[in-house]
């Protein structure tokens, strides 16, 4: 296990105050917004003057208290981390006091295709639908301190693996690891994706924006911060 630094930029502000889902589209960068649970796609060119690029359109959603996001296949998937009665008024489809669900959503109209609880119940903050292994979602599933690799078919628990620390937050799945952010250590950390076992930690520092959602660029890492509002990238952590 290293800990491995690699060269860090803030890029641009998120157009919501409180980012803490984010994923990469073909046709943009989508965002969503913890507070009120709408999903903003800009894109990736260069800032105007106010430090924000292109807004390009934005979709409602029936989620709730949104604490992470991933794109798969036409579709927003957001994990929906319980209630958001401490955000904003609550609404009907909101989910539970202390029960996550995971919300599969049209990125071209904004309709919900369908949603399911968090296996065992309790929140989650990451999300990430298998690119590698078809037909699997990655939860966190933050009541028994776990990632959960899900079928998506019977929505059954086919696999856990431990997390290292609380807090967790974004999830991106690669070719044989699955990193996982840990907010309160500031780490991007890297799993095998059948043990759980480190592979190496990238140590983001204290004068860089604190990480919660977590994307792949290309060989670059994209995260954003609850905080302060910006997005991130962290060069070259991936090969092509």
């Amino acid at each position: 296990m290293s800990h491995n630094t690699y060269r860090i930029e803030k890029l641009f502000r998120s157009p919501y105050a409180v980012p803490n889902g984010i994923a990469l589209a073909p046709e943009g960068l989508w965002i969503a917004d913890q507070i009120t649970d709408r999903l903003a796609l800009v894109s990736m060119g260069e800032t105007n003057d106010y430090g924000v690029t292109q807004f390009l359109r934005d979709l409602p959603s029936e989620s709730s208290n949104t604490s992470g996001m991933c794109y798969a296949n036409g579709s927003l998937w957001l994990a929906a981390n319980g209630a958001a009665a401490l955000w904003r008024p609550a609404r009907s489809t909101d989910a539970e006091k202390h029960m996550g669900e995971v919300l599969e959503m049209d990125a071209t109209t904004g309709q919900t295709l369908s949603r399911r609880p968090i296996p065992g119940g309790g929140g989650t903050h990451g999300i990430e639908v298998d690119a590698v292994e078809e037909g699997y979602i990655w939860l966190s599933t933050l009541k028994y301190q776990t990632l959960s690799k899900v079928s998506m078919a019977d929505w059954s628990v086919v696999a856990t693996l431990p997390l290292l620390h609380d807090r967790s937050h974004g999830l991106v799945r690669t070719a044989d690891s699955l990193w996982l952010v840990y907010t309160s250590q500031r780490q991007i950390v890297e799993m095998d994706t059948e043990t759980g076992d480190v592979r190496q930690i990238v140590q983001l520092p204290s004068d860089m924006p604190e990480p919660h959602g977590l994307t792949r660029e290309g060989s670059h890492f994209l995260y954003c911060d609850a905080t302060s509002g910006w997005i991130t990238r962290v060069y070259d952590v991936l090969d092509e």
